[in-house]
Protein backbone atom coordinates (compact mmCIF):
# COMPACT_ATOMS: atom_id res chain seq x y z
CA UNK A 1 0.00 0.00 0.00
CA UNK A 2 1.86 3.50 -1.29
CA UNK A 3 1.41 6.18 1.97
CA UNK A 4 -1.40 8.50 0.21
CA UNK A 5 -3.82 5.91 -0.79
CA UNK A 6 -7.19 6.86 0.33
CA UNK A 7 -6.40 10.56 -0.60
CA UNK A 8 -8.37 12.52 -3.25
CA UNK A 9 -6.98 15.32 -4.73
CA UNK A 10 -8.79 17.55 -7.91
CA UNK A 11 -6.08 19.57 -9.51
CA UNK A 12 -8.06 22.84 -11.55
CA UNK A 13 -4.31 23.54 -13.45
CA UNK A 14 -2.45 23.59 -16.23
CA UNK A 15 1.09 23.23 -17.66
CA UNK A 16 3.72 22.35 -15.22
CA UNK A 17 3.95 23.43 -12.05
CA UNK A 18 1.05 22.63 -10.07
CA UNK A 19 0.67 18.95 -12.53
CA UNK A 20 3.78 18.38 -11.31
CA UNK A 21 3.03 18.08 -7.43
CA UNK A 22 0.03 15.90 -8.55
CA UNK A 23 2.35 13.56 -10.51
CA UNK A 24 4.53 13.76 -6.84
CA UNK A 25 1.26 12.86 -5.16
CA UNK A 26 -0.38 10.39 -7.54
CA UNK A 27 2.71 8.55 -7.44
CA UNK A 28 2.81 8.40 -3.77
CA UNK A 29 -0.70 7.05 -3.87
CA UNK A 30 -3.51 9.96 -4.06
CA UNK A 31 -6.34 9.66 -6.49
CA UNK A 32 -5.49 12.60 -8.91
CA UNK A 33 -8.56 13.85 -10.94
CA UNK A 34 -7.77 16.78 -13.33
CA UNK A 35 -10.67 19.40 -13.84
CA UNK A 36 -10.21 19.95 -17.38
CA UNK A 37 -12.28 21.67 -19.89
CA UNK A 38 -14.19 19.64 -22.39
CA UNK A 39 -13.19 18.34 -25.60
CA UNK A 40 -9.99 20.07 -25.34
CA UNK A 41 -8.66 19.70 -22.04
CA UNK A 42 -6.13 21.23 -20.49
CA UNK A 43 -3.88 24.06 -22.42
CA UNK A 44 -0.55 22.01 -21.37
CA UNK A 45 -1.88 19.02 -23.69
CA UNK A 46 -0.96 21.21 -27.02
CA UNK A 47 2.32 22.89 -25.40
CA UNK A 48 5.68 20.38 -26.62
CA UNK A 49 8.78 20.29 -26.37
CA UNK A 50 10.64 19.40 -29.50
CA UNK A 51 7.89 18.94 -31.15
CA UNK A 52 6.75 15.99 -29.70
CA UNK A 53 2.92 14.58 -29.80
CA UNK A 54 2.14 10.97 -28.69
CA UNK A 55 -1.92 9.98 -29.57
CA UNK A 56 -2.91 13.42 -29.85
CA UNK A 57 -1.62 14.87 -26.86
CA UNK A 58 2.58 16.64 -26.46
CA UNK A 59 4.95 14.00 -24.86
CA UNK A 60 5.15 16.36 -21.79
CA UNK A 61 2.03 16.45 -20.81
CA UNK A 62 2.23 12.34 -20.76
CA UNK A 63 4.83 13.33 -18.77
CA UNK A 64 3.80 14.90 -16.00
CA UNK A 65 0.41 13.42 -16.18
CA UNK A 66 0.69 9.66 -15.97
CA UNK A 67 -1.38 7.99 -12.86
CA UNK A 68 -4.39 10.38 -13.26
CA UNK A 69 -7.83 10.58 -14.42
CA UNK A 70 -9.57 13.61 -16.09
CA UNK A 71 -13.02 15.12 -15.01
CA UNK A 72 -14.41 17.47 -18.21
CA UNK A 73 -16.47 20.36 -16.95
CA UNK A 74 -17.31 23.43 -18.10
CA UNK A 75 -17.06 25.68 -14.63
CA UNK A 76 -18.79 28.79 -16.51
CA UNK A 77 -22.08 26.66 -16.74
CA UNK A 78 -24.09 26.20 -13.74
CA UNK A 79 -24.58 22.39 -13.74
CA UNK A 80 -20.75 21.70 -14.56
CA UNK A 81 -19.96 23.74 -11.30
CA UNK A 82 -22.29 22.48 -8.94
CA UNK A 83 -21.54 18.61 -9.92
CA UNK A 84 -17.48 20.00 -9.23
CA UNK A 85 -18.29 21.25 -5.98
CA UNK A 86 -20.42 18.10 -4.44
CA UNK A 87 -16.46 16.61 -5.87
CA UNK A 88 -15.16 19.19 -4.04
CA UNK A 89 -16.95 18.45 -0.75
CA UNK A 90 -15.71 15.06 -0.84
CA UNK A 91 -12.19 15.80 -1.81
CA UNK A 92 -8.87 16.25 0.82
CA UNK A 93 -6.81 18.53 -1.40
CA UNK A 94 -7.69 20.82 -4.10
CA UNK A 95 -5.00 22.90 -6.19
CA UNK A 96 -4.80 25.51 -9.10
CA UNK A 97 -2.47 27.80 -11.07
CA UNK A 98 -5.08 30.58 -12.27
CA UNK A 99 -3.98 34.01 -12.38
CA UNK A 100 -4.94 35.98 -9.30
CA UNK A 101 -8.86 36.89 -9.20
CA UNK A 102 -10.02 33.98 -11.83
CA UNK A 103 -11.04 31.78 -9.07
CA UNK A 104 -13.04 33.73 -7.08
CA UNK A 105 -14.63 34.97 -10.46
CA UNK A 106 -16.15 30.80 -10.57
CA UNK A 107 -16.45 30.84 -6.68
CA UNK A 108 -14.50 28.43 -6.21
CA UNK A 109 -11.77 30.18 -4.19
CA UNK A 110 -10.28 29.27 -0.86
CA UNK A 111 -13.03 31.08 0.93
CA UNK A 112 -15.37 29.51 -0.67
CA UNK A 113 -13.63 26.34 -1.27
CA UNK A 114 -13.88 25.78 2.68
CA UNK A 115 -17.33 26.90 2.89
CA UNK A 116 -18.50 23.53 0.90
CA UNK A 117 -15.31 21.37 2.26
CA UNK A 118 -13.97 22.95 6.04
CA UNK A 119 -11.21 20.23 6.07
CA UNK A 120 -9.89 20.83 2.05
CA UNK A 121 -6.13 21.11 1.76
CA UNK A 122 -5.91 24.30 -0.91
CA UNK A 123 -3.31 24.75 -2.82
CA UNK A 124 -2.07 28.03 -4.93
CA UNK A 125 0.70 28.23 -7.18
CA UNK A 126 1.24 31.49 -8.83
CA UNK A 127 3.96 33.53 -11.33
CA UNK A 128 4.92 35.91 -8.66
CA UNK A 129 2.53 35.93 -5.77
CA UNK A 130 -0.25 37.62 -5.32
CA UNK A 131 0.59 41.35 -4.74
CA UNK A 132 2.64 43.98 -6.00
CA UNK A 133 3.28 45.39 -9.67
CA UNK A 134 4.31 41.86 -10.95
CA UNK A 135 1.03 39.61 -9.66
CA UNK A 136 -0.81 39.17 -13.01
CA UNK A 137 2.75 39.08 -14.97
CA UNK A 138 2.84 35.52 -17.07
CA UNK A 139 4.33 33.02 -14.70
CA UNK A 140 6.64 31.55 -17.71
CA UNK A 141 9.63 29.86 -16.30
CA UNK A 142 12.27 31.61 -18.95
CA UNK A 143 10.58 34.86 -17.94
CA UNK A 144 11.19 33.93 -14.26
CA UNK A 145 14.74 32.57 -14.63
CA UNK A 146 15.53 35.84 -16.07
CA UNK A 147 13.93 38.23 -13.77
CA UNK A 148 15.04 35.89 -11.07
CA UNK A 149 19.47 36.54 -11.45
CA UNK A 150 19.53 32.41 -12.30
CA UNK A 151 20.74 33.45 -15.38
CA UNK A 152 23.40 35.03 -14.22
CA UNK A 153 24.63 31.80 -12.51
CA UNK A 154 25.13 29.97 -15.80
CA UNK A 155 27.60 29.76 -18.37
CA UNK A 156 30.96 31.61 -18.01
CA UNK A 157 32.05 35.56 -17.53
CA UNK A 158 32.58 35.51 -21.13
CA UNK A 159 28.70 34.80 -22.17
CA UNK A 160 25.78 36.69 -21.62
CA UNK A 161 22.80 35.49 -19.25
CA UNK A 162 22.42 31.98 -19.79
CA UNK A 163 19.19 30.19 -18.77
CA UNK A 164 18.75 26.68 -17.44
CA UNK A 165 17.95 24.11 -20.09
CA UNK A 166 15.00 23.15 -18.09
CA UNK A 167 11.81 24.71 -16.81
CA UNK A 168 13.54 24.89 -13.65
CA UNK A 169 11.39 27.54 -12.09
CA UNK A 170 8.20 25.23 -12.34
CA UNK A 171 9.66 21.90 -11.74
CA UNK A 172 11.05 23.22 -8.39
CA UNK A 173 7.95 25.24 -7.72
CA UNK A 174 5.80 22.03 -8.42
CA UNK A 175 8.36 20.14 -5.44
CA UNK A 176 7.87 23.11 -2.97
CA UNK A 177 3.91 22.84 -3.62
CA UNK A 178 4.27 19.28 -2.85
CA UNK A 179 5.91 19.55 0.37
CA UNK A 180 3.74 22.28 1.40
CA UNK A 181 0.58 20.24 1.10
CA UNK A 182 1.86 17.16 2.96
CA UNK A 183 2.75 19.43 5.62
CA UNK A 184 -0.47 21.08 5.23
CA UNK A 185 -2.36 17.21 5.55
CA UNK A 186 -0.48 16.19 8.76
CA UNK A 187 -1.75 19.74 10.12
CA UNK A 188 -4.92 19.03 9.18
CA UNK A 189 -4.83 15.63 11.05
CA UNK A 190 -4.13 17.30 14.01
CA UNK A 191 -6.40 20.06 13.77
CA UNK A 192 -9.54 19.25 11.25
CA UNK A 193 -9.51 22.28 9.72
CA UNK A 194 -8.79 23.51 6.66
CA UNK A 195 -5.13 24.84 5.04
CA UNK A 196 -4.28 27.13 2.51
CA UNK A 197 -0.94 26.32 0.77
CA UNK A 198 0.53 29.21 -1.12
CA UNK A 199 3.55 28.88 -3.68
CA UNK A 200 5.00 31.30 -6.28
CA UNK A 201 7.39 30.78 -9.24
CA UNK A 202 9.57 33.52 -8.05
CA UNK A 203 10.05 32.65 -4.34
CA UNK A 204 10.85 29.07 -5.32
CA UNK A 205 13.42 29.72 -7.87
CA UNK A 206 14.91 32.25 -5.52
CA UNK A 207 15.15 29.55 -2.99
CA UNK A 208 17.06 27.66 -5.14
CA UNK A 209 19.33 30.19 -5.42
CA UNK A 210 19.21 30.79 -1.61
CA UNK A 211 23.33 29.97 -1.46
CA UNK A 212 24.32 32.84 -3.56
CA UNK A 213 21.78 35.26 -2.33
CA UNK A 214 23.00 34.82 1.05
CA UNK A 215 26.31 35.11 -0.19
CA UNK A 216 25.39 38.82 -1.81
CA UNK A 217 23.40 39.67 1.63
CA UNK A 218 26.46 39.18 3.39
CA UNK A 219 29.42 40.27 0.81
CA UNK A 220 28.28 43.62 0.57
CA UNK A 221 26.29 43.04 -2.44
CA UNK A 222 28.99 42.15 -4.47
CA UNK A 223 27.25 40.75 -7.60
CA UNK A 224 28.51 37.07 -8.39
CA UNK A 225 31.32 36.74 -10.82
CA UNK A 226 31.33 33.61 -12.91
CA UNK A 227 34.54 31.92 -13.91
CA UNK A 228 36.59 31.95 -17.17
CA UNK A 229 35.85 29.55 -19.88
CA UNK A 230 38.06 27.24 -17.89
CA UNK A 231 36.61 25.44 -15.24
CA UNK A 232 33.18 26.91 -13.69
CA UNK A 233 30.80 28.98 -13.60
CA UNK A 234 29.96 28.85 -10.15
CA UNK A 235 30.56 32.44 -8.53
CA UNK A 236 31.96 30.96 -5.36
CA UNK A 237 33.77 27.78 -5.13
CA UNK A 238 37.47 27.96 -5.68
CA UNK A 239 40.29 26.31 -8.11
CA UNK A 240 39.86 23.25 -8.96
CA UNK A 241 36.35 22.85 -9.26
CA UNK A 242 34.84 22.59 -12.58
CA UNK A 243 34.73 20.94 -16.24
CA UNK A 244 38.24 20.71 -18.12
CA UNK A 245 38.65 19.50 -21.71
CA UNK A 246 40.88 16.74 -22.12
CA UNK A 247 43.00 15.22 -25.00
CA UNK A 248 39.35 13.16 -26.13
CA UNK A 249 36.64 14.14 -23.83
CA UNK A 250 35.76 16.33 -20.79
CA UNK A 251 36.49 15.86 -17.12
CA UNK A 252 34.63 16.72 -14.45
CA UNK A 253 36.82 18.31 -10.99
CA UNK A 254 35.34 18.82 -7.38
CA UNK A 255 36.32 20.33 -4.36
CA UNK A 256 39.81 19.20 -3.36
CA UNK A 257 43.13 20.29 -1.71
CA UNK A 258 44.22 22.13 -4.97
CA UNK A 259 48.28 21.29 -4.05
CA UNK A 260 48.07 17.76 -3.99
CA UNK A 261 45.85 18.09 -7.15
CA UNK A 262 48.53 20.01 -8.98
CA UNK A 263 51.01 17.21 -7.29
CA UNK A 264 49.08 14.35 -9.05
CA UNK A 265 48.66 16.16 -12.18
CA UNK A 266 51.94 17.15 -12.32
CA UNK A 267 51.97 20.93 -12.08
CA UNK A 268 54.19 23.32 -9.43
CA UNK A 269 51.38 25.14 -7.96
CA UNK A 270 53.50 26.43 -4.89
CA UNK A 271 52.54 29.76 -5.56
CA UNK A 272 49.27 29.18 -4.79
CA UNK A 273 49.53 27.67 -1.31
CA UNK A 274 47.75 29.97 0.51
CA UNK A 275 43.87 29.02 0.35
CA UNK A 276 42.77 32.73 -0.13
CA UNK A 277 44.46 32.51 -3.96
CA UNK A 278 42.15 29.68 -4.83
CA UNK A 279 39.46 32.05 -5.17
CA UNK A 280 41.41 35.24 -6.13
CA UNK A 281 43.66 33.94 -8.46
CA UNK A 282 41.12 31.01 -9.48
CA UNK A 283 41.18 31.92 -13.57
CA UNK A 284 45.09 31.55 -13.67
CA UNK A 285 44.60 28.27 -11.73
CA UNK A 286 42.39 26.77 -13.78
CA UNK A 287 43.93 27.85 -16.97
CA UNK A 288 47.37 26.42 -15.58
CA UNK A 289 45.02 23.25 -14.30
CA UNK A 290 43.44 23.46 -18.25
CA UNK A 291 46.70 23.14 -20.13
CA UNK A 292 47.50 20.39 -18.26
CA UNK A 293 44.36 18.30 -18.55
CA UNK A 294 44.00 18.84 -21.50
CA UNK A 295 47.89 16.39 -22.50
CA UNK A 296 45.78 13.33 -21.51
CA UNK A 297 42.66 11.52 -21.76
CA UNK A 298 39.80 11.41 -20.08
CA UNK A 299 40.29 8.01 -19.00
CA UNK A 300 43.89 8.92 -18.23
CA UNK A 301 42.68 11.55 -15.53
CA UNK A 302 39.86 9.63 -13.92
CA UNK A 303 42.07 6.67 -13.57
CA UNK A 304 44.69 8.46 -11.45
CA UNK A 305 43.03 10.78 -9.90
CA UNK A 306 40.71 8.32 -8.71
CA UNK A 307 43.39 6.26 -7.38
CA UNK A 308 44.40 8.90 -5.33
CA UNK A 309 40.86 9.75 -3.95
CA UNK A 310 40.62 12.87 -5.77
CA UNK A 311 36.78 13.89 -6.79
CA UNK A 312 36.48 13.81 -10.31
CA UNK A 313 33.90 12.31 -12.89
CA UNK A 314 33.93 11.84 -16.67
CA UNK A 315 30.64 14.13 -17.88
CA UNK A 316 28.42 11.40 -19.85
CA UNK A 317 25.42 12.56 -21.97
CA UNK A 318 21.90 10.59 -22.16
CA UNK A 319 23.00 7.69 -24.23
CA UNK A 320 26.22 6.95 -21.90
CA UNK A 321 24.39 7.50 -18.70
CA UNK A 322 21.25 5.22 -20.15
CA UNK A 323 24.26 2.08 -21.00
CA UNK A 324 25.81 2.40 -18.14
CA UNK A 325 25.14 -0.01 -15.28
CA UNK A 326 25.04 2.24 -12.79
CA UNK A 327 22.01 3.62 -14.37
CA UNK A 328 20.64 0.00 -15.20
CA UNK A 329 20.69 -1.29 -11.47
CA UNK A 330 18.43 1.49 -10.58
CA UNK A 331 15.47 0.18 -12.53
CA UNK A 332 14.65 3.88 -13.22
CA UNK A 333 12.74 3.01 -16.30
CA UNK A 334 9.54 3.27 -17.22
CA UNK A 335 6.45 2.13 -19.52
CA UNK A 336 3.27 3.33 -19.84
CA UNK A 337 0.36 1.82 -20.95
CA UNK A 338 -1.33 4.53 -23.71
CA UNK A 339 -4.91 4.52 -24.56
CA UNK A 340 -4.33 3.51 -27.87
CA UNK A 341 -2.42 0.56 -26.79
CA UNK A 342 0.63 1.79 -27.76
CA UNK A 343 3.77 1.72 -25.23
CA UNK A 344 5.47 4.93 -23.70
CA UNK A 345 8.51 4.68 -21.60
CA UNK A 346 9.62 7.06 -19.38
CA UNK A 347 10.95 7.55 -15.91
CA UNK A 348 9.66 6.55 -12.47
CA UNK A 349 9.39 8.53 -9.21
CA UNK A 350 12.74 8.56 -7.36
CA UNK A 351 11.36 7.83 -3.96
CA UNK A 352 11.63 4.19 -2.19
CA UNK A 353 8.72 3.42 0.62
CA UNK A 354 9.82 0.59 2.64
CA UNK A 355 12.49 -1.02 0.09
CA UNK A 356 9.74 -0.42 -2.64
CA UNK A 357 10.31 1.98 -5.94
CA UNK A 358 7.02 3.37 -7.09
CA UNK A 359 5.89 1.97 -10.67
CA UNK A 360 2.82 2.69 -12.41
CA UNK A 361 1.70 2.06 -15.76
CA UNK A 362 -1.25 4.28 -15.99
CA UNK A 363 -0.45 6.97 -18.97
CA UNK A 364 -2.49 10.38 -18.66
CA UNK A 365 -5.21 10.45 -19.52
CA UNK A 366 -7.86 11.51 -22.16
CA UNK A 367 -9.42 14.70 -21.69
CA UNK A 368 -12.86 13.87 -19.45
CA UNK A 369 -12.18 10.25 -19.99
CA UNK A 370 -13.42 9.29 -16.20
CA UNK A 371 -16.17 11.53 -16.42
CA UNK A 372 -18.85 9.23 -16.43
CA UNK A 373 -17.11 6.85 -13.80
CA UNK A 374 -16.43 9.59 -11.32
CA UNK A 375 -19.83 11.26 -11.40
CA UNK A 376 -21.09 7.44 -10.67
CA UNK A 377 -18.98 7.05 -8.18
CA UNK A 378 -19.41 10.33 -6.32
CA UNK A 379 -22.61 10.55 -6.51
CA UNK A 380 -22.52 13.91 -8.71
CA UNK A 381 -25.61 13.32 -10.87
Amino acid sequence: MKPLEGLLVLEFAQFMAAPTAGLKLADLGARVIKIERPVKGEGGRQIAIKNLFVDGDSLVFHTINRNKESYAADLKNPEDLERVKKLIAQADVMTHNFRPGVMEKIGLDYEQAIKINPKLVYGIVTGYGNKGPWANKPGQDLLIQSLSGLTWLSGTSNHGPTPFGLATADMICGHHLTQGILAALIKRAKTQKSVLVEVSLLESILDLQFEVITSFLNDGNKLPQRGSENGTAHAYLSAPYGIYQTKDAYLALAMGNLLFIGETLGIDLSAYKHKESWFTEKDQITQLLANRIQEESTSYWTDLLNSKGIWCSPIFNYQELLSHEAYQVLGFDQELDLPNGEILKGTRSPIQINGEKLYSRKAAPKAGAETELINQQFNLI
